[in-house]
Formats: structure tokens, C-alpha cells, sequence
């Protein structure tokens, strides 16, 4: 008997028996493997996000802890509402009349009262024009046109800083009745009137081939707006979770037995 401890070697298969394995994927002889070396001074590092890794500026930093800080915090109905914007296609519609109604620019005034004084000038009497149809501006002319009710549609831009000058704005609207729409952008309102930033547009009166469009605008700022107002009032903003808390939460609720499905994602 062999000794224990020692297992038999299984004899050796006779010449010509054994069958060399075959390689899986034959190698292709033009392609030459040439492994990188990522060590100090050699390969270039491949491209990586690095973006939490930089140090940005201050006010970008700011700017970015002021949207997280706005999501996190409860938000009164009054500064809630400037959420609920104008949607795309609307928004698109109503741009397209501000458009054809824009202000004159400076340049276009220069011109217009250097031809009227080189008329004056020459003897001629100046003529007379209608009054121009613009897009008014301006917070204070806006709010007194609201009051006298010279308004037919307002337009409010959603992040004006402050949001004082503009919060009583939907408000003293429907008091009037004066229809009225919050859209994204100060700077989109600013380039209808030739300025960097506008808060608050409104238009007063249109051309007779307007007047349709001006009153599709109108009815869809009433039912989004105007007839919402009391249910507006109700309901708060902000309170929304962060993903550590909303995660934190689900593995609370997953230890204690409960549906993660039931974990609430505001405050």
C-alpha cells in the first residue's frame, strides 16, 4: 500500500495522446499591446471630473448655497408663488408680442428729434404722429398704470432680488383685476426694453392685429393665475430634502420593518 498522505499520479498519456489546449481569441500579430504607465513623469492622467474638487469663487459658491438654502427652508406663500412660472409654449407666445413691442432705443430717439429739429430748422411744420405703442417699464409706472387700471396684461419676472419690490405685486392685481403672469428671467424681461434687467412689463394697449393673440394671453394668464390665487395662498414652499437625508431616512425606515416607498421627501 502506498504511504499514507501521498495521492497516485495518474500515468502519463502515450505519445501523441495529449492535445494542446487552444487559446480562446486568437491574438492578432498587427496589434501590439502597449500597456500606460501612469507613474510620476510619464503617461498623461486620463480626463477626470474635478469639478468638487475646485475651489470656485466666492459668489459662486454663494449663489449655490442660496438655491440649496431656498429648497431646504420653508417658503411663505408670498415668495412661493414666483415659482410657479408661465410655461414654455405661453411663455413663447406672449415673447413673441413684447417683441413687435419694443421701446425705441436711444439712438432711434436721437434720430428722431435731431430730424424733427432739422425740420423746425428748415421752417417746416413738424409732423404730427400717434402716439407710439411700447411696452411700459419701470416699477413705479407699471404699479401706477395697475391702479388706474390702464392694464391689460402684467408681466413679472420670477428672481428679482429683492423680492420686496415685486411681492405685492400679484396681489394689488387681483384686487384691480388685472390679469398678470410670472415669467423665468429679469435679464429676458431687460432685453425687451433695452435694459440689463426689467422686473416688471406691462402692456397697456396693442394694434388691432394683436388684439386676438392679446386676448388668448390674457385668458390663459386668468386661469393660471388669477382664479388660483386663493389656492396659492394655502401652500407653502421649499421643504424639499436633501439625497444624505432622504437616504438616511429610507435605511431607518428599512431597519424598522417600514416601506422605503413611504419615506417623505419634504420636510
Amino acid at each position: 500500500m502506498p504511504p499514507k498522505g501521498k495521492s497516485k499520479k495518474p500515468a502519463p498519456a502515450p505519445l501523441g495522446g495529449a492535445k494542446k489546449k487552444q487559446s480562446r481569441s486568437e491574438k492578432n500579430p498587427l496589434l501590439e499591446k502597449r500597456p500606460k504607465n501612469f507613474g510620476i513623469g510619464q503617461s498623461i492622467q486620463p480626463t477626470r471630473d474635478l469639478t468638487r474638487f475646485v475651489k470656485w469663487p466666492e459668489y459662486v459658491r454663494l449663489q449655490r448655497q442660496k438655491v440649496i438654502l431656498r429648497q431646504r427652508l420653508k417658503v411663505p406663500p408670498a415668495i412661493a408663488q414666483f415659482s410657479n412660472t408661465l410655461d414654455k409654449n405661453t411663455a413663447t407666445q406672449l415673447f413673441r408680442l413684447l417683441n413687435k413691442y419694443k421701446p425705441e432705443t436711444v439712438q432711434e430717439k436721437k434720430k428722431r428729434l435731431a430730424d424733427q429739429a432739422a425740420a423746425v430748422a428748415e421752417g417746416k411744420k413738424p409732423e404730427e404722429t400717434k402716439k407710439p405703442i411700447y411696452v411700459k417699464y419701470g416699477l413705479n409706472h407699471c404699479v401706477a398704470l395697475i391702479e388706474a387700471k390702464k392694464a391689460q396684461l402684467v408681466v413679472i419676472a420670477d428672481d428679482v432680488d429683492p423680492i420686496e419690490l415685486v411681492i405685492f405685486v400679484p396681489a394689488l392685481c387681483r384686487k384691480m383685476g388685472v390679469p398678470y403672469v410670472i415669467v423665468k428671467g429679469k435679464a429676458r424681461l431687460g432685453t425687451l426694453v433695452h435694459k440689463k434687467t426689467a422686473a416688471i412689463a406691462v402692456v397697456s394697449e396693442v394694434r388691432s392685429e394683436d388684439q386676438s393673440e392679446l386676448s388668448k394671453l390674457v385668458s390663459a394668464a386668468k386661469s393660471n393665475y388669477l382664479e388660483k390665487y386663493e389656492d396659492a395662498r394655502r401652500h407653502w414652499g421649499g421643504g424639499v430634502r436633501g439625497n444624505k437625508s432622504v437616504a438616511k431616512l429610507a435605511k431607518r425606515a428599512k431597519a424598522a420593518g417600514q416601506s422605503v416607498a413611504s419615506v417623505s421627501k419634504t420636510l
